[in-house]
């Protein structure tokens, strides 16, 4: 329908100029002595516009001539970019499918493109380090201009590939490298995290995992686990003397300091230490706040001084865990131990027995049987003691 009215349009215009023109009896004349030109009024409005024509054609043409050499030079950049992109989404595409080869073949393809240089060389370097080409692979890291805003990711992607390449010393020269630009974000953490846990950085890996628990960055058990062997790296380090073991103790945050395998660890290096008050006193506050079997073999080992108020009062707690935990024989165990330091002989005798009958572990089934050994020897029975020094040696032999 509108091109039925467009063409209506038409003739009804062509109709219009007819008649104006039929109509229109001016003339045109021009003079340049001796010539003398006349025309009608409708042949020089026709030449008129046949002349802009004309002229307009001429100048377009030369304009179109001008640009040429740079819309050539546009064609062919777009032509590079275009093949530089394709070239970059055949190597994301290689790369996520495991054709690490190939990707880096379509990386290099893509690098001739200025603007994916930086991210060719990334993928490039990715590439070659899951194939093990670390001289490649830190050429094309060198390769990746800075300039272009690719600073952080490069230095993301030394960090990881370095920690991955168990160089941990290194990926931390890059942390430090990292952080002076003020560059902080969760994965930098993890990064830096990773590479200070390898490198045996403890006090830098607690410091990390405090900071990603505030952002719920880590796994409550991966975090866990990693205070674990923070804490146990610094308290059972063979160089602490006593002042040390203190100072690192109370540098731990007091929510840490009873959770059960803190504890476990500091009530050991007290010990070794021969602080055995201090050891009691954290045990005891560990206990409290959470039941674990495993602070009694270190609780039995604090045991005060034959005779001392800390150890009737140590003994009294042990009771009065029994009576909450019955049936527990490593508390049997414990409470029989500091009850034949004590003297107490019967009461010793029976925990002990006890623990006996309930112990399976060849290691506590020993130490109770020397303990029963070292009862029976001390009330001048050497029978009795002879056959638990027997049945030590074959726990023992397990």
């Amino acid at each position: 329908m509108r091109f039925f009215l467009w063409i209506l349009i038409l003739f009804a215009a062509a109709i219009g100029l007819a008649v104006a023109a039929h109509f229109n009896v001016g003339n045109v004349v021009f003079f340049y002595p001796p010539y003398r030109i006349d025309l009608s009024l409708n042949f020089f409005i026709l030449l008129t516009i046949l002349l802009f024509i004309a002229v307009y054609a001429v100048l377009k043409t030369v304009r179109v001539a001008q640009a040429m050499p740079r819309r050539v030079a546009a064609y062919r950049r777009e032509k590079l970019e275009r093949k530089g992109n394709e070239a970059l989404r055949d190597a994301l595409k290689s790369f996520f499918e495991g054709r690490f080869g190939h990707a880096e073949k379509a990386a290099t393809r893509a690098a001739e493109s200025p603007d994916n240089a930086g991210l060719a060389a990334l993928i490039a370097a990715r590439a070659a380090h899951r194939m093990q080409q670390t001289d490649r692979r830190d050429t094309w890291l060198a390769t990746v201009d800075d300039e272009q805003g690719l600073k952080t990711a490069r230095l993301m992607t030394a960090i990881e590939l370095l920690v991955d390449e168990r160089q941990p010393e290194q990926a931390l020269d890059v942390v430090k490298e990292l952080n002076a630009n003020g560059t902080r974000h969760i994965h930098a953490l993890r990064m830096a995290l990773k590479a200070n846990q390898r490198a045996g950085n403890w006090p830098e890996v607690l410091r990390l995992v405090r900071s990603l628990d505030k952002n719920r960055a880590l796994h409550p058990a991966l975090s866990t686990r990693l205070r674990e062997l923070a804490y146990q790296d610094l308290l059972q380090n063979p160089a602490n003397d006593a002042e040390s073991i203190r100072n690192v103790w109370w540098s731990i945050p007091a929510e840490d300091r009873i959770q059960p395998y803190v504890a476990l660890h500091g009530a050991q290096a007290f010990n070794r230490c021969g602080l055995h008050d201090d050891a009691r006193a954290l045990i005891e506050k560990a206990m409290e706040a959470e039941w674990d079997e495993r602070l009694l073999k270190p609780y039995r080992a604090a045991a005060a001084q034959e005779g001392a108020p800390a150890l009737l009062a140590q003994i009294e707690r042990c009771e009065d865990w029994n009576r909450k935990h019955p049936g527990d024989p490593d508390l049997e165990l414990t409470l029989g131990t500091l009850c034949l330091r004590q003297h107490l002989w019967g009461k010793a005798q029976r925990h002990l027995e006890q623990a006996l009958s309930d112990a399976s572990h060849p290691r506590m089934l020993q130490e109770i049987h020397l303990k029963l050994a070292q009862m029976h020897e001390a009330l001048n029975q050497p029978e009795q003691a002879a056959s638990h020094y027997r049945q030590c040696a074959v726990a023992t032999a397990l």
